[in-house]
């Protein structure tokens, strides 16, 4: 089978013939139809700092897609074969107190699809059943495809109730993208994201958002007064990683606001704790998706009506992986897929997202 490995220390992938994974007694073996890049395997495609310490070598990347079970371990009910599926991308150790008492995304022992284990930029992929999860026939293939980073979504939004809150977004990748239509079907009375990348910012719903900003240009509290809140924003989202978008948030928050951070950030960030403290700011930290109710929770609303088709830029062929790569890299764009069935075609899918408020 071909496979995108990660098979040299150094920046880039390799493309290769590699034999079909093993199964084992409680494995499934998938043929991926799509999959999608996600910010990590850009950081391994670089070989960043992150990458080089988590990394095993050699190993095929990727964690998002979707596909048919064309086999099953001897321990795996037959049920199974065929089903198209996405996957949990968190192996956990499933006997902690995390994992035993409803807490599995916080397993001190998880292990990654695609990073201590061959991912799913291949033809096949194997994976341990219990991470197995069945698609509905009304999610398509490119959406199934972008469950995961969706669950990261939704689990954030999830963090504090939405309706009737005004909501701060920093970051408008496609997770970010995401997160503002969930406020909004989670009832938010309005949703402001920020990015400094213009690209981003015009990437944003005008059905959706009520404002979007430069934080270059503007700050968080500066905005909020625009807005007419008083005394700033109820709820945070941040989204983008950066230790300046984290402080401006905390300013830009209401007494009494609340924050959720999923953003991954160096390894030091100074942070404004008097300014949190002196304001009763409840903050919490974001990681995943809760296993695996969140993957229900977006079943649900999907089903209801959410929809996140916009942020799909660009479908690629396997074999242009570089573009796709170089595409991710640029950063002027939303997900990018890899489509495994027709390797020598290119597809171009144009995002209808236009800006909303572009100060």
């Amino acid at each position: 089978m071909k496979a995108l490995k990660k098979q040299h220390q150094r920046r880039g992938l390799d493309l290769v013939e590699a034999p079909i994974p093993q199964v084992g007694a409680e494995d499934v073996l998938i043929r991926v139809d799509k999959s999608a890049i996600c910010g990590t395997d850009v950081n391994i495609y670089a070989w960043k700092d992150w990458s080089q310490e988590n990394v095993v070598v050699p190993t095929t990347i990727g964690h998002e897609f979707v596909g048919t079970v064309v086999e099953v371990g001897s321990a795996v009910e037959k049920h199974l074969l065929e089903k198209r599926v996405s996957a949990e991308g968190h192996l956990t150790c499933r006997q902690c107190k995390n994992c035993l008492t409803g807490l599995m995304h916080l397993c001190p022992h998880t292990k990654g699809i695609g990073i201590h284990r061959d991912g799913c930029f291949a033809e096949y992929i194997s994976v341990p059943a219990v991470n197995v999860i069945p698609i509905p026939s009304f999610i398509d293939d490119e959406i199934a495809a972008i469950l995961d980073p969706l669950g990261n979504a939704v689990h954030t939004c999830s963090a504090f109730p939405l309706a009737g809150k005004t909501v701060l977004i920093t970051g408008a990748g496609p997770i970010g993208l995401m997160a503002v239509n969930i406020s909004r079907f989670f009832g938010a009375s309005s949703v402001t994201i920020c990015d400094p990348n213009p690209n981003r910012r015009a990437a944003v719903s005008r059905k959706q958002a009520t404002m979007v900003y430069d934080p270059c240009t503007s700050s968080a509290k500066e905005v909020s007064q625009e807005l007419a809140l008083k005394d700033g924003f109820d709820v945070g989202l941040e989204m983008s990683g950066s230790p300046q978008a984290l402080e401006d948030m905390i300013r830009g928050l209401r007494p009494g606001g609340q924050m959720a951070v999923l953003g991954i950030f160096p390894k030091s960030v100074p942070v404004a704790m008097n300014e949190i403290i002196f304001k009763g700011i409840n903050l919490k930290g974001i990681y995943g998706r809760k296993m695996f109710a969140t993957w229900y929770q977006m079943f649900s609303l999907l089903e209801a009506g959410l929809e996140i088709d916009s942020v799909i830029t660009r479908t690629y062929s396997f074999f242009d992986y570089e573009s796709a790569f170089s595409m991710m890299e640029e950063g002027n764009c939303g997900k990018v897929l890899f489509d495994w069935n027709a390797p020598k075609c290119q597809f171009q899918k144009e995002a209808p997202y236009a800006l909303t408020h572009h100060r």
